[in-house]
């Protein structure tokens, strides 16, 4: 299948919208679709093009809609199919397309599908998930964990047989290689595609398929600390029979070809032991995903090494595929935080969001990165995430970074509703609300604004190759190629302090202007405030 040299999805910019934490319009302390509607202007006015929005289908909420009971239908929560009828077109008049996320790994238990299959073994529905007879003991069939911690079987006195769940007990994961399971997850992606949206973001995407043989994992040679925590099991077993089996390919090309009658896209979530090679199959030869991305910029870790590692592994197996690199969403401590310690500054947000900007693939920014928020520190007695519940005081959980969002500074609850919003608002975040950054040019949401604006006219930056050059700590340094243009440089400066970096390719470079990061360059010598950056345009 031949490749378009320029797909317009690698050019663009995504942003998440976690929509009980957006804005909400009818005071009952959670975000709604009209919410995100009345903020697209707000969206638009950043210069991203894609606006991923996490789910909002009919749900008993115990994973607060990664728990779907109806797959094509909106939870009164967050309005009516209306509402998102609405919600499309404006986005459209705006130029801005619309992802919606798919979680088809899992189901609620609530889910009509799940009541039929749980009666008895025999009715239509009975395989439609993965039930497993208990060992002789009385034990599960394997030793499976659960991401949420435990064990991934859970008992049912009805059919007595154990049901398969990867997340939580009321997430029974769905049977796919029952042909008739898939082809019901290809009739709900086609039921959004006609109502006109863009694109899908396929979370867990790789935990479609199970080993049919239900063998036991190994245990994990190298604890895996990107996708859990370090408090959690599930990092020291070697996943290698409970999720991302092969049988997943051909699954995705299914996926793809039904994408490509709508012209639309999909980025795939990948949790794996080695996640830039699954990133790298499921992006391979154009008849997959479109893109994909991992946890693997999302960890503590925080250095040039470590990011430079990561792209250019996955560069190394790329195969004609495609990364988005995010450094932020709803399921990670904010980067803020994560990568700034106890005393963030703007700047930080800064230097990362162009770094960001700056690597190969697609950006994905997480509502409220612009603005530079931290994490919230929100008390035990105030958690509705159950993953941290379980974790506590070890993991916190992801409520967190799933706070509101602050609109106006001098409103209640920083303009998010009129009534008890669902998560507090943290007042630091109220300083840093919409409202006071839109008036300060030097804010770090104006910031953003400029530097996706900057991104957009550098054609290297969305279309040509990398290649990074050996610096010191914390200096990442880069080059992107794009044949019929001069080669861009760039240099950021990851830390606090002010460093020196004598470099080659800048000497006689013109240095690129507009992007407001501050740096400087002369006689091959790159010199970079604390968290500074320096782009300039090579010698040909």
């Amino acid at each position: 299948m031949h490749i378009p040299d320029s797909p317009w999805w690698r050019e663009a910019v995504i942003y998440q919208v976690y929509p009980r934490s957006f804005l909400d319009t009818n005071g009952d302390g959670v975000g709604d679709l009209p919410g995100i509607t009345a903020k697209l202007d707000y969206i638009a006015a950043l210069g991203v093009d894609i606006v991923w929005i996490s789910p909002f289908f009919k749900s008993p909420m115990k994973d607060f809609g990664y728990d779907v009971s109806d797959y094509c239908d909106v939870d009164p929560l967050f309005g009516t199919l209306a509402d998102f009828d609405r919600l499309v077109a404006k986005a459209h008049g705006l130029g801005l397309k619309i992802m919606i996320d798919q979680v088809l790994s899992h189901t609620a238990e609530a889910h009509p599908w799940f009541a039929e299959s749980r009666n008895n073994r025999d009715n239509p529905k009975a395989d439609w998930y993965v039930w497993a007879d208990p060992r002789a003991d009385g034990n599960p069939p394997n030793n499976w964990l659960s991401v949420f911690g435990g064990s991934a079987w859970q008992w049912d006195s009805r059919r007595k047989q154990y049901f398969l769940h990867n997340f939580l007990a009321s997430q029974p994961d769905m049977n796919f290689h029952h042909p008739a399971v898939q082809q019901a997850h290809l009739d709900n992606l086609r039921f959004w595609l006609e109502r006109g949206v863009d694109g899908f973001r396929m979370d867990a995407c790789n935990f479609h398929f199970h080993d049919r043989q239900l063998r036991s994992n190994p245990p994990a040679l190298t604890r895996d600390t990107a996708t859990v925590t370090d408090v959690n099991p599930y990092g020291m077993q070697a996943h290698v029979y409970d999720k991302t089996q092969p049988e997943n390919i051909d699954y995705l090309k299914r996926i793809r070809s039904l994408l490509n009658e709508f012209g639309a896209i999909a980025i795939g979530e990948v949790g794996a032991d080695d996640a830039l090679a699954v990133m790298a199959d499921y992006t391979a030869d154009g008849d997959k995903l479109h893109m994909a991305y991992s946890f693997n910029l999302l960890t503590p870790q925080f250095s040039a090494a470590h990011i430079r590692s990561q792209v250019e592994q996955f560069e190394a197996r790329v195969k004609g595929g495609w990364a988005s690199w995010s450094v932020g969403n709803h399921d990670s401590v904010r980067v803020m935080t994560r990568w700034g310690g106890a005393q963030p500054t703007p700047a930080l947000a800064k230097v990362v969001l162009a770094m960001q900007l700056s690597l190969k693939g697609t950006p994905c920014l997480y509502q409220g990165d612009e603005l530079a928020l931290t994490e919230a520190d929100v008390p035990f007695e105030l958690l509705q995430d159950p993953y941290g519940i379980t974790f506590w005081p070890e993991f916190k959980g992801r409520d967190g970074c799933r706070t509101p969002m602050p609109w106006t500074s001098d409103a209640p609850n920083a303009g998010f509703t009129s009534g008890a919003p669902w998560l507090p608002v943290d007042p630091i975040h109220v300083v840093a609300a919409v409202s006071n950054q839109e008036i300060d040019p030097a804010s770090t949401l104006n910031a953003a604004r400029r530097l996706i604006a900057w991104r957009r006219n550098q054609p290297q930056l969305t279309r040509g190759e990398i290649v990074f050059f050996d610096a010191p700590e914390p200096i990442l340094a880069l080059r992107r190629d794009l044949t019929g243009h001069p080669g861009l440089l760039a240099v950021f400066n990851l830390g606090p302090d002010p460093v020196s970096f004598a470099w080659r390719e800048a000497q006689g470079a013109t240095a690129l202007e507009g992007h407001g990061l501050p740096g400087s360059a002369a006689n091959a010598v790159v010199s970079l405030p604390p968290f500074g950056a320096w782009f300039g345009s090579a010698v040909s």
